[in-house]
């Protein structure tokens, strides 16, 4: 899970459009023109433990036909993380022979930019924000995955919504930009399990039901909502994901997405509905633990663990999968639990909004086209989803390898739903996203402005 203070400058998009292939065929190392589909390969298919069908890449890479390359791979997974990514690659390379040889960096926004303009790009890069790989996109430099994965598979592996995402434009059209690996759920309200029950609440499904039961635990004397959005230089990255989820619920995803590429200002009624639907909870002194004004001084980290105070302080605490390593220590999956952010209006149902990485290529060879293919299947993701705090976007991962039946029903909750989209802010050009956007909100929250001032300050990054 990236959460924002992880992120860089950035631009943009993912736009939902049709796949166009008027790609020239161009193959070899360091070959950066998206290469056609070679003869017999458009409908080449794996099965869910890489075991690959048919004489697509992956299938003559478990052959051995590799044996002996190198295929070299580039991200920002650094620390804990890179010793689960490395772990999760083990069994490939062992089977096939491949050496994936993997460079980290905690600067690497930056560096991939060097390394991509300066010519020594990687074979593959993983990118948490897809909003930076869509500028590499629009300059012809990734490789088009759809020219060796049909959409009849790349269907099969993902929901549609996933290959939306990944679906950006290029120089001569629109591209299958790379493939899904590991994701992070953030439309999530967490509660303490053993007192929520024991105190006979239930889980609302509906923005009305979670309304009636904030107010029925204020009236039991406790505030329902424990928020915060303190993150140093970030503050405020909190507040942009609840407003995320309430317009991905209140309005259209198209429109959702006119909004992440600017083409929907902030200053639209449609987004002024929006927070004023969330200022319904943030703004209640009812409903909050210490108030509006604890909001912007209480650390995102901390704001959970009231709900595990011995009697809990609050109740519901709405973040990504990722928080539970910012409970208390000694919890386990029996203590804690949490139910999807609920539907306001029932025509756009209960949408899942989501961060994640996506895989790009950057050089065309046989043995690195094997490597992006197995990383289509739930099998790249298996010791790592064992271990905890990853959700996989494949359809072929096992829900017996989730840790614990919290982490299962994400999984499910992603694969069902009608509309997933990505972290709006983190697609949205730097200025904005991790500027504007995190600075007004956080003006509005503190009072510092009123809510039209502080649409026009946001709305302000995009020049």
């Amino acid at each position: 899970m990236q959460y924002k203070p992880k992120r860089s400058s950035m631009l943009i998009l993912i736009m939902m459009l049709a796949f166009s292939l008027t790609l020239t065929a161009c193959a070899g190392k360091g070959n950066n023109t998206p290469a056609a589909p070679e003869p017999g390969k458009e409908n080449n298919q794996t099965n869910g433990n890489t075991g690959a069908d048919g004489d697509s890449a992956l299938a003559k890479a478990l052959n051995g036909e590799f044996k002996g390359k190198k295929v070299t791979m580039f991200g920002p997974f650094t620390d804990a993380d890179e010793v689960k990514f490395n772990e999760s690659k083990k069994a490939f390379e062992e089977k096939t022979g491949i050496e994936i040889a993997y460079e980290s960096s905690k600067e690497f926004e930056a560096t991939i930019s060097v390394r991509v303009n300066g010519g020594n790009a990687p074979d593959i890069a993983d990118f948490p924000q897809p909003g930076l790989l869509g500028n590499f996109v629009k300059e012809g430099k990734v490789i088009d995955v759809s020219s060796f994965l049909s959409d009849e598979y790349l269907k099969k592996q993902y929901n549609q919504s996933w290959l939306d995402m990944a679906s950006m434009p290029g120089p001569n059209g629109d591209i299958q930009a790379g493939v899904w690996a590991r994701s992070s759920v953030k439309s999530l309200v967490w509660y303490n399990k053993k007192e929520f029950e024991a105190a006979g609440y239930t889980i609302p499904k509906t923005w009305d039901e979670l309304m009636a039961l904030s107010d029925q635990i204020a009236k039991d004397g406790d505030p329902a909502w424990s928020i915060g959005i303190e993150s140093g230089t970030a503050t405020g990255w909190t507040a942009t994901d609840w407003l995320e989820d309430i317009m991905l619920r209140t309005t259209t995803p198209e429109n959702y997405d006119k909004w992440v590429n600017g083409e929907l200002p902030f200053t639209d009624p449609i987004v002024k509905n929006a927070v004023e639907k969330m200022s319904e909870i943030w703004f209640n002194e009812d409903y909050v633990y210490g108030g509006r004004k604890s909001i912007a001084t209480t650390s995102f980290g901390d704001s959970a663990k009231v709900l595990f105070d011995n009697p809990p302080k609050a109740w519901l605490h709405r973040q990504a999968g990722f928080v539970t390593s910012f409970f208390p220590e000694g919890l386990t999956a029996d203590d804690y639990d949490w139910f999807p952010f609920p539907s306001i209006d029932s025509q756009y149902g209960t949408p899942a909004l989501i961060s994640g990485d996506i895989y790009a290529m950057f050089n065309d060879r046989p043995e690195v086209r094997a490597v992006i293919e197995y990383f289509t299947t739930g099998e790249s993701l298996k010791t790592w989803i064992q271990s905890g705090g990853v959700t996989a976007p494949m359809n072929d991962a096992d829900p017996s390898w989730y840790a614990n039946d919290q982490e299962r029903r994400m999984a499910e909750f992603v694969q069902n739903a009608d509309t997933i989209r990505f972290d709006g802010s983190d697609l949205m050009p730097g200025a904005v996203g991790a500027g504007t956007f995190w600075k007004g909100m956080t003006d509005y929250i503190t009072g510092t402005v009123d809510l039209d001032t502080a649409l026009k300050e946001i709305q302000s990054g995009w020049k």
